[in-house]
Formats: C-alpha cells, structure tokens, sequence
C-alpha cells in the first residue's frame, strides 16, 4: 500500500492540479464517507476556487484510477473511501446515516469457512449492515 492518495496519483501518472491536491488532502484527513457535496464544502473552504464540478471530475478521475472507491449505502448518496484503507465493514445507521467501520474476526473466519464449504477461496468481500439503534427500557 502506498502512503497517500497524493503518492498513489503520482504513481499513477496523474496530473495533479492545486485543486486536486486539495481535495486529495480531504479525502486523506476524511475519518468518514463524505460524498461529493461534503468533499466540496471541506475543499472550498480550503480553496475558494473550487467548484463542485472540479470536485466531482476529481473524485471520478480518482475512481477511475482505482484511489478511491465509490459506496451506495442506500440513502442515495454517492460515498467515497481510499480504495487502499484496511478491510472493514459497514453498519449504517438507518436512522441517522452515521456509517460505522467495523471489523470482527468471527465474522471473517465465518466468510471464509463458508466459501470453502461451497468449494470457493474467498478473495474479497463486502459486508454492509443496516439497522436501527435499540431502545432501552430504563
């Protein structure tokens, strides 16, 4: 894995403008999945002469190059996340929107041993939850 999103375009041959060097950072410093309109709102107040159609040509040139990866959480947003971060799945709050990352071994061996039972070595997957938080009975 290379370091950053700014080392993996450079690597990729891309040609990096200021403004895609700016959004580039966002989406480095992003803890979260924004999708277009928030990568604009981070960026512009960065750099005022970002456009959201800058934006939104950087973060498709960036998808098409494999740097980030696109996500459809069912609210009908476009999310995205460096392609490159560490597997982990999604439990998304249906309530909120808030996307929480999670990983669990159980659930990883239990994957695997699935597709080996069906006579497959996983190579990938993606695990997305949707739910409700649980109201307690005080």
């Amino acid at each position: 894995m290379t370091d950053t999103i700014l080392d993996r375009c450079a690597a990729k041959g891309l040609r990096m403008t200021d403004q895609r060097r700016t959004i580039a950072r966002v989406l480095e410093e992003s803890s979260d999945h924004p999708d277009v309109e928030e990568l604009y709102a981070r960026a512009s107040a960065r750099d005022s002469a970002i456009s959201i159609a800058t934006v939104y040509r950087t973060v498709k040139l960036f998808e098409e190059s494999g740097i980030l990866e696109r996500r459809e959480f069912g609210d009908g947003r476009a999310r995205y996340e460096d392609a490159e971060r560490d597997h982990h799945d999604h439990l998304i709050d249906l309530q909120s929107g808030e996307v929480i990352e999670f990983v669990d071994p159980e659930i990883e061996a239990l994957q695997e041993r699935i597709a080996a039972k069906l006579g497959y070595e996983l190579r990938g997957h993606r695990l997305e939850l949707y739910g409700v938080p649980i109201r307690r009975r005080d």
